[in-house]
Order: structure tokens, then sequence, then C-alpha cells
């Protein structure tokens, strides 16, 4: 169920000369949290570093590296239970992986105002993240929409396609 297939990516996310800029990284750090906390970090930018990741149809991960704070978000905790990456980031935020009665309902866990200095609040991210109508590559689209960088979000992506 781990299998790394075309679904699975991972973006980092920054501004440069007022633009938002895009590319993609390695497709194995949607297994490796820290791996990716470090990618993250080698991308200097001013107002912070974002790292939007999607694994297969079932979750995403958001991440943000502003200055010396860490910011983290995971879209969906019952994913814990079958993914590395979603696992590795409960650890990270110390909550335990949740029980088989506790697996009935998709719940975002972590820093729910990651994005709420850029224009997204901590409701209209549980709105996108809990609509199970979309599959993780479209929240984060819709997430890069309202951020104003889906442009080039979308250019990265298509290099991945």
């Amino acid at each position: 169920m781990t299998d790394v297939d075309a679904a699975d990516f991972a973006v980092v996310v920054y501004r440069e000369d007022a633009r938002w800029e895009a590319e993609v990284l390695p497709v194995a750090l949607t297994e490796d949290l820290e791996g990716l906390i470090h990618a993250l970090r080698q991308q200097p930018s001013l107002g912070g570093t974002i790292g939007l990741v999607s694994v297969g149809d079932d979750f995403f991960v958001a991440i943000r590296l502003l200055g010396e704070e860490d910011m983290v978000f995971l879209s969906d905790v019952t994913a814990s239970v079958d993914w590395p990456l979603a696992q590795q980031v409960l650890e990270y935020l110390d909550i335990p992986v949740p029980e088989d009665e506790e697996l009935d309902q998709v719940l975002p866990v972590g820093d729910m105002s990651i994005f709420a200095d850029l224009g997204l609040d901590e409701m209209e991210l549980g709105a996108i993240s809990g609509d199970l109508e979309l599959y993780p590559d479209e929240m984060l689209l819709s997430i890069a929409g309202r951020l104003g960088f889906a442009i080039a979000f979308e250019r990265a992506l298509d290099a991945v396609a």
C-alpha cells in the first residue's frame, strides 16, 4: 500500500524577486519527513519556504519553514495507519497514531494556521482538506490558488507528468 506511484509528488514553493516559484523535489521525499524538511531548508527565501506533498489518493502534507519556525499540517490523521510519511508527521507533532475506533472520520492535524498570514485561514484549510470529493493533488491545487501560486505549482507538476 505504500508504493510510490505517479500520484506521489513533493514540491517546494518559495518567493524569488517578488514572484512565486515552485520546483519538484525527489519522489523519495514523499516517504521521508526529515529528508523533506532538510530539502526545504536548502531553498533560501525571505518569505519562508513551503513544501507540499501528495501521497496516493489518500492525503497531503504541508510544511512551512519561516525563520526558525517549522509548521507542519497533515490532511488526514487516519493515513498514519498505512503511510510512513503520515506516521512520521504524527511523531514529529507528538500525536499518537489513532486507535481503530478513531479511524471512522477524516480529521486534519497539525498547524491549522500554517497559511493564515497568506490569506488561507484555519476554517478554509479545514474545509479544503475535509472535502472528500477532492483528491490530495486537487486539494493542494486549491490551496495554491488561494495563496497565489497556482501557476507556478501547476508548472512544477507538469514536469512530473
